[in-house]
């Protein structure tokens, strides 16, 4: 039985300027380096992202188009406020949907990472499950 994700891949032409971004962001630590390129960054829950090399471009994308399309990572209310600080002062970082509220408290800030990674903050006050 699939007990959860472990991680998720992020196919990078720079993962150590990638992953060293995705630490001052977000924190976390490298529990993998292979010394080639390849590193997993890993987060409080366990969970992880894979930094791989890339071998080409990938082609153009939106927001809405097929595929696997984001990375949503969950944060308290003072840290969402804390890094989209960091975001918006990041000139490399692309804003997609600044700061939205719902009715229930509900937070999210939708960008672009370094590389064009499309990747929102979430703050739930209230979890799904």
């Amino acid at each position: 039985m699939v007990q959860g994700i472990e991680h998720v891949a992020v196919v990078s032409h720079n993962t150590a300027e990638l992953k060293d971004w995705y630490m001052e962001m977000y924190g976390g630590r490298v529990v993998y380096d292979n010394g080639k390129g390849t590193y997993f960054l890993q987060f409080p829950d366990g969970s992880m992202i894979e930094f791989v090399m890339a071998t080409e471009d990938k082609p153009s994308d939106t927001e809405k188009s097929a595929g696997i399309r984001h990375l949503a990572f969950s944060v308290s209310p003072k840290a969402f406020e804390e890094i989209v600080s960091k975001l918006k002062a990041d000139r490399r970082v692309e804003e997609v949907h600044d700061i939205s509220e719902n009715a229930s408290g509900l937070k999210t800030y939708w960008y672009k990472d370094i590389e064009g990674n499309f990747s929102h903050l979430i703050y739930r006050p209230d979890p799904l499950m």
